[in-house]
């Protein structure tokens, strides 16, 4: 029997226009304005890459306003 914790599904990393990232399980079409951002695998694995490239959680409207307001 299989525990409820054990989750062995596989998920795709997505990202929207904002430059902002989530996990889907990985046969879910995506919603409208999210796209593939070349990763699947485990959950684990899928949070790991996020964590690695989403640095600034800032949407990019925000960033691209602040570096203009900037220069």
């Amino acid at each position: 029997m299989q525990s409820d914790d054990i989750d062995n599904r596989t998920y795709k990393v997505v990202m929207n226009h904002e430059e902002q990232y989530s996990i889907w399980p990985a046969n879910r079409d995506n919603a409208l304005g999210w796209k593939d951002a070349g990763k699947t695998g485990s959950k684990e694995e899928c949070l790991a890459y996020i964590r690695e490239v989403w640095v600034d959680m800032r949407p990019l409207s925000l960033r691209e306003k602040m570096a203009e307001q900037e220069s």
